[in-house]
């Protein structure tokens, strides 16, 4: 996506005159601090309640006096705020500055998608607070209770409208491949999540039939929800990053409705107690999202060939793992999918371990690419602490691998145990400590690399509000100073 060629690709002779990228930032700058300042908020909330969580498995007694605490309640609540808390906000905050950027038309009303976010976050804070209440739904990656749910979903919808106007309203009317990305992510959330509420929680359906809505909207949101929004943010910043023209526009189409037509049907496991055709069509379309996933792969490896700009642990080694960690989670769900493979993987810690590749290894670490890249231009300041950039991309890698990599190793292990009848569980259980141990280390320094990543936030914005506040108080003391008499001044030259 260099500048030759993306002007000779998006320009029409007829085109209107455009917004300058400084408007385009400036009508972005509230809104990215609302929904990405709030996210680092709950990604590091998320990380210690994970931290919690991770402790109780080795060490049942840790805060077990607290109801509170406990690994039900506390393990939900870590999922939750890492997904409502950090992914979706995080998402929408890239998502918008895409589209005012790509269409090159400012954000309109800026202030209303700050009052929405800040309605997100409340809805966020209600729906954990419910969690650790006890107040959970029981649906695995729906828990919020439903009066959370209706302030979440109220909230989207006054994001999502203003996203959608200003791509209504673009100058530039060609669409470059990271807008459908975002466009079908803004469209694909609210769809979901409120089919899952409406069958599950306000008229719940019967029997089995809730369980296949379950599967159905977690694989929704884990596969192509976080899928869409990712990829919309590394198919606009690999170009840039690197330099080189996207790879291609054809095969990103492909990719695109090949992910959307196998990933709907993705989530059901082998074994459910369903009729048989559902989990097999489930596991059809889960192998077959090996072709969204090759396509996938060969744009990002086609694109990043030949550059010569080395990551130095900036934005482009973020979105360069995520990348990787993207293509491998969604290798382990295609090959978890198998039935000689599932009767294995099954039950043990092997999903946990592809969930959190995909979440954090991939989404997360785009999105701090993301972050990286747009909040010094949305706001025009660089990052205060620029050096603590590669430390929290070293801490990131190293925790995303010593997180899922001991965890799926530990899972097939455990799984071969479990299908083993001379094995007692008490021994099945035992086998899995040194890899949730492991997994420890590995939360640990996620949690670290998310404190660096919430101190440059934050210190980026208060930079910024800093600078506003001195530029106000220079003009309003520069109207406060005495303005000099000049008659006065005339007759101190007559008495010299």
């Amino acid at each position: 996506m260099t500048a030759p060629a993306a002007t000779s690709y998006f320009r029409s002779p007829s085109a209107p005159v455009t917004a300058t990228p400084a408007e385009i930032d400036a009508s972005s700058r509230l809104p990215m601090f609302a929904l990405v300042g709030g996210a680092a908020l709950w990604l590091v909330l998320s990380s210690l309640l994970g931290l919690i969580a991770s402790i109780k498995f080795h060490s049942p007694n840790f805060l077990a006096g607290s109801a509170w605490l406990s690994y039900g309640r506390v393990f939900p609540a870590s999922t939750n705020a890492l997904v409502y808390g950090f992914a979706i906000p995080a998402g929408l905050g890239v998502g918008l500055w895409l589209l005012a950027r790509l269409g090159r038309v400012p954000l309109t009303q800026p202030w209303l998608i700050a009052v929405a976010a800040k309605l997100w976050h409340l809805g966020v804070l209600v729906g954990l607070l419910g969690i650790l209440r006890g107040d959970s739904t029981g649906f695995e990656w729906l828990e919020m209770p439903r009066y959370a749910a209706v302030i979440l979903f109220v909230a989207f919808l006054l994001i999502a409208f203003p996203a959608f106007a200003a791509h209504h309203s673009r100058s530039e009317r060609q669409l470059y491949p990271s807008q459908w990305f975002v466009l079908a992510a803004l469209f694909w959330f609210p769809w979901i999540y409120s089919t899952a509420n409406l069958l599950l929680l306000v008229s719940p359906v019967r029997g089995v039939a809730q369980a296949a809505i379950q599967w159905w909207y977690s694989g929704n949101l884990l596969f192509v929800w976080l899928a869409l929004a990712g990829l919309g943010a590394a198919f606009y910043l690999l170009p840039k990053l690197t330099a080189r023209p996207l790879q291609s526009h054809y095969l990103a189409l492909f990719a695109f409705l090949t992910l959307i037509l196998f990933g709907t049907w993705v989530g059901i496991p082998a074994g459910a107690t369903l009729p048989a055709w559902m989990p097999t069509l489930s596991g059809v379309a889960t192998v077959s999202t090996l072709v969204p996933l090759l396509a996938i792969a060969m744009i990002a490896v086609q694109t990043v060939r030949g550059c010569r700009t080395e990551c130095a642990g900036g934005p482009l080694c973020f979105v360069k793992f995520g990348m990787s960690a993207f293509v491998l989670s969604g290798v382990m769900l295609a090959i978890s999918a198998l039935p000689e493979i599932s009767r294995v993987t099954d039950f043990t810690w092997f999903g946990t371990a592809q969930n959190q590749l995909r979440l954090y290894g991939f989404f997360a670490m785009t999105m701090f690419g993301a972050a990286y890249y747009i909040l010094p231009r949305a706001v025009g300041i660089e990052f205060p602490f620029a050096r603590l950039i590669r430390a929290h991309f070293w801490c990131g890698v190293a925790g995303s691998l010593l997180l899922t990599l001991p965890l799926a190793m530990g899972g097939v292990l455990q799984g071969f145990k479990l299908v083993n009848p001379n094995v007692a569980f008490l021994d099945v259980t035992k086998s899995a400590l040194m890899f949730l141990r492991l997994g420890t280390v590995g939360e640990l320094l996620i949690a670290l690399g998310n404190l660096l990543f919430l101190l440059n936030v934050l210190a980026v914005i208060a930079t910024c509000y800093r600078a506003v506040c001195t530029k106000a108080y220079t003009a309003i003391t520069k109207r406060l100073e005495p303005t000099p008499d000049p008659s006065k001044e005339g007759n101190a030259e007559v008495r010299v």
